[in-house]
């Protein structure tokens, strides 16, 4: 099998005693490709870094929405994020690959990016306010989004439906009801992220993948985070997507290759790798 980790975390400093052990592992895995979302310009670095050592290692760029909340200088990061995406993707730049001009030669999509309004709603406005820039950065440089969401659907639909049949990408981490599902459907060009919640006991997401098309859905890790089971407690890894697409498998009644299959073919079409 042939698989694609559309959100991993791998170029973060829980990896740094044995980043190239898990990079290995996971290509031993079939893992092939692994997509690196952005957070902020604090753990950019390492992600350059991480892209330009392995070809098939995919940057985006993007501020996240928890660091919106935390950073006080948030528009400044924002400002950097439009920058580089400039500098690497408006195809003006003569700027050396890993020079602070030109970190990478590529970004292949806007993330990750959106909505949080778990650890505080006290930062909805600017939230909200930099989650909409980054969506028409989106679509001025025909990039996907990949979007982050907690404690916010709603919101982060309604903001989404002002922009159908413009913006285009991943609901990262979903892990809600057939109706969330149907609403993301009606908006066009999205599909949502399938992850390690999908293993666990009395899971949501569970109960919603049998009603998931295949055509609508991508395998992530979110690696460190959200591990699946049975190494649920430790350290996520991308090599341990392959417990995600067999219990994706097991739900929709279908073979793990044909999710596989069909998985890595809708994340190529969506990142156009």
């Amino acid at each position: 099998m042939k698989l694609i980790d559309t959100h991993s975390h791998i170029y973060g400093p829980e990896f740094d005693e044995d980043r190239v052990e898990v990079y290995e592992r996971a290509h031993s895995a079939g893992v092939e490709a692994l997509v690196l979302p952005a957070i902020d310009s604090e753990c950019n670095g390492a992600m350059f870094e991480m892209a330009r050592n392995y070809d098939n290692c995919y940057p985006l760029i993007g501020l996240h929405p928890t660091s919106v909340n935390d950073n006080p200088q948030w528009r400044s990061e924002l400002a950097e994020v439009e920058r580089l995406l400039d500098a690497c993707n408006g195809g003006a730049s003569s700027a050396p690959i890993g020079s602070a001009e030109r970190p990478v030669e590529h970004f292949w999509g806007v993330g990750e990016v959106g909505l949080d309004f778990y650890w505080s709603a006290d930062w909805k406005a600017e939230q909200s306010e930099c989650f909409r820039r980054q969506v028409e950065l989106s679509i001025e440089y025909d990039l996907p989004l990949v979007v982050h969401t907690r404690n916010a659907w709603d919101e982060m639909l309604t903001l989404l439906e002002e922009y159908k049949g413009k913006a285009r990408g991943i609901l990262h981490a979903f892990g809600e009801g057939v109706e969330v599902y149907e609403r993301i459907k009606r908006l066009g060009g999205f599909v949502v992220g399938i992850g390690g919640v999908v293993t666990y006991k009395k899971s949501a997401l569970a109960e919603s993948v049998p009603h998931i098309d295949l055509a609508d859905m991508v395998l992530e890790t979110d690696a460190p985070w959200l591990t699946p089971v049975p190494f649920r407690g430790k350290r996520n890894e991308s090599g341990y997507l392959t417990y995600i697409c067999g219990r994706v498998a097991e739900l929709k009644g279908v073979s793990p290759e044909e999710v596989a299959e069909a998985t890595t073919q809708n994340a190529k079409r969506v990142f156009g790798l």
